[in-house]
């Protein structure tokens, strides 16, 4: 078994997993899970992935075959997000997630990432026990749309727990800044804040950089600071949620 970053031309093997992957773990469509792996995994998008310092994607060899992948991002200053981990169907059991885990952590802490991150939607049975046994918590959720539907994301986090500070929006209404929680800006993170200490009501953004709300979000999940120009990009969705 051999662990590698991945190269442009795994491009077919990368989409043949993923398709194999997604309709074995997932209640997903035909249409969407085609749909999903022409928008995340085509020639142009992956030569733009595998060009990106911040992205990261290993692969795993078997026979001179790729049989396993993961898919990764830099998300925050110091945290490293882990989007996917798809094994062959035909090769589950074999204990390649578990090393792939393992490869996909050393790789992000040598780039600089403290803490690791990692998302898997909700109905993804096996993936939410993948993060629970390894002592990840669970610290929010996210909707994201695929080919029309509404599914939840589920976010695990294993970085030390901070907690939720309230702070004072415009109107003078109490809102709660989630330090548990934020996502990757371009200078620094944005916080997701939700409207209650306890709820998962979300709110809006906080930049970190100059520490004021930044709540507009156009249709791509892009959300930009208006006071510093912090920008946010969406990790995997792009303006059509495909």
């Amino acid at each position: 078994m051999d662990i590698r970053p991945a190269e442009p031309a795994d491009g077919p093997a990368i989409r043949d997993v993923a398709r194999r992957s997604l309709q074995a773990s997932y209640s997903l469509g035909p249409q969407a899970i085609n749909s999903a792996i022409e928008e995340w995994y085509d020639e142009q998008r992956l030569a733009e992935t595998l060009a990106d310092e911040d992205r990261l994607l290993l692969v795993v060899e078997r026979d001179e075959q790729v049989v396993s992948f993961s898919e990764s991002v830099l998300s925050a200053e110091d945290t490293g997000t882990l989007l996917w981990i798809h094994v062959d169907p035909a090769h589950r059991g074999e204990g390649l997630a578990s090393t792939l885990f393992d490869a996909t952590r050393t790789h992000l802490e040598d780039r600089g990432a403290a803490h690791l991150r990692g998302r898997v939607l909700e109905d993804n049975v096996e993936g939410n026990t993948f993060y629970t046994e390894r002592g990840f918590a669970h610290v929010g959720t996210e909707q994201v749309e695929i080919d029309g539907r509404t599914y939840v994301e589920n976010i695990y986090s294993e970085a030390e727990q901070q907690g939720r500070e309230p702070i004072d929006d415009e109107s003078n209404r109490t809102v709660y800044v989630d330090h548990d929680a934020h996502e990757r800006g371009s200078i620094a993170p944005f916080h997701v804040v939700f409207t209650d200490e306890e709820d998962d009501d979300k709110y809006g953004y906080f930049c970190s950089n100059c520490k004021t709300l930044a709540n507009a979000m156009d249709s791509m999940g892009r959300i930009e600071c208006d006071n510093c120009g912090n920008v946010r990009r969406p990790l995997r969705w792009d303006a059509a949620y495909l």
